[in-house]
């Protein structure tokens, strides 16, 4: 029984105090006896924490697959899913409605009189490589992961993008008709231009052909384009870490590949004399804002340190660990020390009885007081 006067137990518990948290900051979310609350949030990262997370990650990717969690996922996000299907029947419904008729007079036919040519790249191509080529490659990843809700969220936001895309374009386009460099050929087939008494066109030929050439402005090509390959882009960026301050170019020809394929998609337009520049810069800049917000809605920055993953695994990863690695709050000084003891039992021999000697410190204090002698 130690005296009031012994002050072993002190320096004691000093001493085991100062290993204890040497042991606590190896393993983030453990509690000191003490009271003090160690959070991963407050600690930085360290190597060793980097690799057990990394094996973690690894472990949880293959537990999640389309046959056993895609029907949840795809439930939870149902209302997303009837969005897309109204974005759909809107654009339709846009492409129905003839545009604005904008007043285009003779002085004006100077620079509408380019020839009319047919589409470099035709629009039945647009889904293939704005929209199944990404698809593919978000299928490759998912077989090397198999992540579900990485595969889910890619394709979800890959949609939003080129359906949100297409109702601002198409809206824009109907509400500005601006016309299109080869209106003049468009309106009069035959190169007999008629004009009203305003001055106005009288357009006399085929009614389909002259509604497209009030739709100049802004492209949809290129609109398209940037939206499903500028998607791409960000989702490579982030899957390969081109950002990690490595310094590894090879990793950025990677990322603006797509966006140079979308880049020359609208310079076709302009060669086409379909569209004017303006219209292809809006339309790339209409594009790739909207591929970013989208991109960002179900994906962390591709320059973040979790930005090759989306916002949902990291969710059910975080839920996981709380509910195999957080206590119950009545036990939870017991637990802590339970499991202190079990990996210092396995660890380093020196601090096996790291755990016991606090709690044989403590114990004697009390019983002295207890007996009177404090």
């Amino acid at each position: 029984m130690a005296s009031w006067w012994d002050l072993r137990p002190f320096f004691g518990f000093q001493s085991v105090r100062t290993r204890f948290q040497d042991l606590s900051s190896r393993r983030l979310g453990i509690s000191a006896v003490t009271g003090a609350q160690f959070s991963s949030i407050n600690f930085p990262l360290i190597d060793k924490k980097n690799e057990e997370d990394f094996r973690t990650r690894e472990v949880q990717l293959g537990s999640h697959t389309v046959s056993s969690h895609g029907y949840a996922v795809a439930r939870t996000h149902k209302h997303d899913w009837l969005i897309l299907l109204l974005l759909v029947l809107i654009v339709i419904g846009l492409y129905v409605v003839p545009p604005f008729h904008r007043f285009v007079g003779k002085d004006m036919m100077t620079d509408l009189r380019y020839p009319l040519k047919s589409n470099t790249v035709p629009v039945w191509s647009i889904p293939m490589y704005a929209v199944l080529l990404p698809v593919v490659i978000f299928l490759v990843v998912y077989i090397r992961r198999r992540d579900v809700y990485d595969l889910h969220h890619a394709v979800l936001g890959l949609l939003f993008s080129i359906l949100i895309t297409a109702v601002i374009t198409e809206a824009i386009k109907n509400a500005v008709g601006r016309p299109r460099p080869d209106f003049f050929w468009r309106c009069f087939p035959d190169g007999k231009d008629v004009y009203d008494n305003w001055g106005d066109v009288i357009c006399h030929g085929e009614k389909k052909v002259i509604k497209e050439g009030y739709k100049s402005f802004p492209s949809g090509h290129t609109s398209w384009s940037f939206s499903g390959l500028g998607f791409l882009s960000l989702y490579l960026s982030g899957k390969i870490k081109a950002f990690d301050s490595r310094g590894h170019v090879a990793k950025l020809c990677i990322v603006f590949l797509p966006l140079l394929f979308a880049s020359l998609v609208g310079i076709s337009r302009v060669d086409d004399y379909w569209h004017h520049w303006q219209d292809v810069f809006a339309g790339g800049l209409l594009g790739l804002t909207a591929a970013t917000f989208c991109y960002l809605q179900f994906f962390p920055p591709p320059y973040h340190s979790e930005g090759w993953g989306p916002y949902a695994y990291f969710r059910m990863l975080e839920e996981s660990r709380q509910m195999t690695h957080v206590p119950n709050v009545p036990n939870s000084g017991h637990a802590q020390l339970t499991e202190v003891q079990a990996e210092s039992e396995e660890g380093q021999g020196c601090h096996g009885c790291m755990g016991l000697s606090l709690s044989g410190d403590r114990n004697a204090i009390l019983n002295d007081v207890e007996s009177g002698r404090g």
